[in-house]
């Protein structure tokens, strides 16, 4: 890991890395930025302790404290890792993460598995429009492969027959909670009970849509209220650009 590195994403699932890419491409034209991925192999259990242990035998190279950040199950790893270790990080920014971080979309996926009748397929169908909106039909079949994929690749220990939670808490670090106002897994009322955690230097953001992975819709709304939170604690300046406009999946 170079010394330079200014900014660390959390990635908790390699298929959903191509939602992550549009805004850590825009933040990476103004900041260092390294992306780090959990992935355990086949043979090894998951859970957010052990990427919590991995992510500090990664970042015990770096020299001075670090921006974390993540969306989902890469925040509540982010969280978790700024908890246990607090020297090692500037700020923490959290995009579609709930006060209890383990309330991620696959809580709601196998909430709807418990309470209805129907296939597993139908339910991630659901989930699609849930997280990314009404989808053309062969996007959602796309999307429905990658859902069904980080199901078995989150390190959240979710299932049919049990739920987890986290501690809930704030953090000692300045932080950053982002959301969407239509996003229906971390509804807005979720997301506002963060404020009975916050200390005089953390914000909340709410973007005006978006659904639940409104960071790769709005890249660049979502990138420049990073980089205003960031700008106290950083000494470059930091400019706004046009980003292109992306595809959902080609």
């Amino acid at each position: 890991m170079s010394d330079a590195c200014d900014v660390i994403w959390i990635s908790s699932s390699r298929v959903l890395q191509r939602f992550d890419r549009p805004l850590l491409q825009y933040i990476s034209r103004y900041m260092n930025v390294t992306q780090w991925e959990y992935r355990q192999d086949k043979d090894e259990g998951s859970s957010i302790d052990e990427a919590v242990a991995l992510l500090n035998e990664f970042l015990v190279q770096s020299s001075h404290p670090v921006h974390l950040a993540g969306h989902g199950a890469g925040g509540a790893i982010a969280l978790s890792y700024a908890r246990c270790y607090p020297e090692k990080v500037r700020s923490l920014t959290l995009l579609a993460v709930a006060s209890q971080p383990a309330n991620t979309w696959h809580v709601h996926y196998y909430l709807q598995r418990q309470l209805f009748t129907i296939s597993r397929e139908q339910v991630l169908a659901s989930s699609v429009r849930h997280l990314f909106g009404e989808q053309p039909r062969h996007t959602t079949k796309k999307l429905i492969s990658v859902l069904d994929r980080d199901l078995e690749q989150s390190p959240l220990l979710h299932s049919l027959f049990k739920l987890v939670d986290l501690p809930k808490g704030g953090v000692s670090m300045p932080m950053l909670v982002c959301g969407s106002k239509n996003d229906s897994i971390v509804h807005p009322p979720a997301l506002q009970e963060w404020l009975n955690l916050f200390k005089p230097e953390d914000n909340l953001w709410e973007c005006p849509k978006g659904h639940h992975f409104f960071h790769y819709f709005y890249p660049q709304k979502v990138g420049e209220t990073m980089l205003d939170f960031w700008q106290p604690y950083q000494l470059q300046p930091m400019l706004t650009s046009q980003l292109n406009s992306h595809k959902l999946i080609n």
